[in-house]
């Protein structure tokens, strides 16, 4: 049975004080039994999430990380050894965002999957296409593509190692959400070519759907048979929000 995953990507927001406040509220919560819950600060604040949570079933992520596992001269770079030693379980690869901002390709994506496993991170792989490609009915070759690059490098059971996340990235930070069906469609996609290759293996993979969700919605994606949970943006920065999502995937 796989448990769901809530994970919020705080992205570039945060100061000490605002960090510290959110904190607060995080300790707070009621967090629900069977159910992962996963913060991802930007990386100034990692210590100081990992310190304030630790008595918390909160895990600490990363939003990225280096593409080798090992010391050396990249300058600005964080290792995926180092985000571990700072109390790190997971790590974000292959958001949109470093993809389309920060030229990141399948290959790098790649090699930054292999380093975070390398050193005991959880990767969550972050697939999706644009609202032109979904127009052009070229979601599934898009996804598949951005899959492969993993499985032909890792296979199936590498793949479970981490989690994929779905985020059509015309739903992030835009207000728009892929309703549960479509969401549900591009899931059960995504299991499917996994099960090609080893079914046994594809009903543990972790997929969870990220694109503008809120407590107002999350119960409805998360009832669905292949969402098994989500990569929470904005909403993430509200400690009730967020909790309320937890509790959401909690219920299904």
């Amino acid at each position: 049975m796989r448990r769901p995953l809530v994970a919020g990507n705080w992205k570039m927001h945060g100061t000490r004080q605002s960090v510290d406040s959110l904190l607060k509220g995080l300790n707070q919560q009621d967090w629900p039994e069977g159910v992962d819950v996963m913060i991802a600060p930007p990386a100034l604040y990692i210590q100081q999430c990992h310190a304030s949570l630790i008595k918390s079933p909160v895990y600490i992520g990363a939003q990225s990380c280096a593409s080798q596992a090992e010391p050396g001269a990249l300058t600005g770079e964080i290792s995926p050894a180092q985000l571990r030693d700072a109390g790190c379980e997971y790590v974000l690869v292959g958001h949109s965002e470093r993809r389309s901002l920060f030229g990141e390709t399948d290959e790098v994506v790649r090699k930054k999957f292999a380093a975070a496993l390398a050193c005991g991170l959880r990767p969550v792989l972050c697939v999706g296409e644009t609202r032109e490609q979904r127009d052009a009915g070229l979601t599934a070759e898009v996804v598949g593509t951005q899959l492969q690059v993993i499985l032909d490098a890792f296979g199936v059971g590498g793949l479970a190692q981490g989690v994929v996340a779905y985020e059509p990235v015309w739903a992030i930070g835009t207000g728009l959400t892929a309703d549960p069906e479509q969401a549900q469609d591009v899931h059960a996609m995504i299991r499917a070519r996994l099960a090609i290759m080893d079914d046994e293996q594809a009903q543990l993979v972790q997929i969870v759907y990220g694109g503008s969700v809120k407590a107002d919605n999350a119960e409805d994606l998360f009832a669905m048979p292949d969402i098994d949970g989500g990569l929470v943006g904005g909403a993430s920065l509200n400690a009730d929000e967020f909790g309320a999502i937890a509790r959401a995937a909690g219920r299904v």
